[in-house]
């Protein structure tokens, strides 16, 4: 049932545990007037008790949760594995559906969650919430100010050291760094990227986890504009890179921590042209005409606290998009590009 603008929008949340419990239920918090939990489901008694003593209905299957006429949408904060499975049987009660990333487990399972939902004229909404990360938000405002030039070359880091050992290091149910960490930093390189990919080349490897499923990760995409992105994730390295390293022709940024720093050419210096030296370099390096022009380059230095000009979260896209009818920034080619560069990455690798 659809309700008018001003209404919370009356969620069924699926799964109760570190995503659901511990971050939907807590980032809804003050949001009462926009989002109410009306109801769960969870398999664990414990579980189910300690929503009711919250006044939220809970039920034992995902069968009841979503024949429940209050609910409107279902949020999806079960185990990767279960994603496409329970999205599925949401979409067929009628259900609009919000997803925990991964999508699903593969991207043929994505296609074929969007297709039921299209035939039903049902809403999915997928949880890339590290979109709206205000590291991420900063760095896209640096490149699309132009102050680095034109950027060819962006790296992006996510380094730990985990002897990590629960579900998610088993490949049965989804485990590994790629649908883990995978999805939010594959969804930011497509997004500076600003292209579409035209070759790929990665290599998986399980270093400290337990299980079965990767733990470190490097993939390099280059899309059809020349940029290369580097990505890594890895549970196995314990001295962490910056997170973002952008290259432009007139300047670079790095991220580290909530620190950018920047080093760029005076976007009002005119640089003098010039022009290769065919001619044999001298004695010693450094100096007028042997390697370089010999000219004083003017070089601005930043370090600034990591602060975009405008900040928003995933819970205001999606009110705006489910109540008011704006656009949700994540739209399906982009959740099914992520999901098709992730199988493209696994494929022909042991952790397929």
């Amino acid at each position: 049932m659809k309700r008018e603008e001003g209404t919370p929008i009356r969620i069924g949340l699926a799964g109760l545990g570190r995503a659901g419990w511990g971050m939907h239920v807590e980032e809804l918090k003050g949001r009462e007037d926009r989002f109410r939990i009306t109801a769960a489901f969870d398999p664990i008694p414990e579980r189910r008790k300690k929503a009711q003593e919250l006044g939220i209905r809970a039920y034992a299957s995902l069968e009841e949760l979503v024949r429940d006429p209050e609910v409107e949408l279902i949020d999806i904060a079960t185990r990767s594995s279960d994603h496409y499975a329970h999205g599925m049987l949401a979409l067929e009660a009628g259900k609009d559906i919000y997803v925990e990333k991964p999508l699903t487990h593969t991207h043929a399972e994505a296609v074929q969650l969007f297709d039921t939902a299209e035939k039903a004229g049902r809403r999915i909404f997928v949880r890339h919430n590290r979109r709206f990360d205000p590291d991420f938000l900063h760095v896209r405002e640096v490149i699309a100010s132009g102050v680095l030039g034109e950027v060819f070359q962006i790296r992006l880091c996510r380094h730990n050291y985990q002897r990590r050992n629960d579900w998610q290091t088993l490949k049965e149910f989804g485990g590994g760094q790629l649908l883990n960490w995978g999805p939010h930093i594959v969804d930011h390189a497509l997004q500076l990227l600003e292209s579409p990919v035209v070759s790929l080349w990665s290599d998986l490897k399980r270093v400290a986890a337990a299980g079965d499923a990767e733990d470190h990760l490097k993939i390099v995409m280059k899309g059809k504009n020349g940029r290369v992105v580097d990505l890594e994730i890895s549970g196995g390295i314990p001295v962490a890179s910056p997170t973002y390293l952008v290259h432009g022709t007139k300047g670079s940024l790095a991220v580290t921590g909530q620190t950018i720093q920047l080093k760029y050419l005076d976007p009002e210096a005119e640089l003098v042209p010039i022009q290769a030296d065919p001619g044999t370099p001298g004695a010693s390096f450094g100096s007028t005409g042997t390697f370089q022009s010999g000219e004083a380059l003017p070089w601005f230095e930043q370090t600034l606290p990591v602060g975009p000009s405008r900040l928003t979260d995933i819970w205001e896209v999606l009110y705006a998009a489910y109540r008011l009818g704006q656009p949700f920034p994540i739209q399906a080619a982009e959740a099914l590009e992520v999901m098709r560069i992730i199988d493209e990455v696994k494929k022909g690798t042991a952790f397929a």
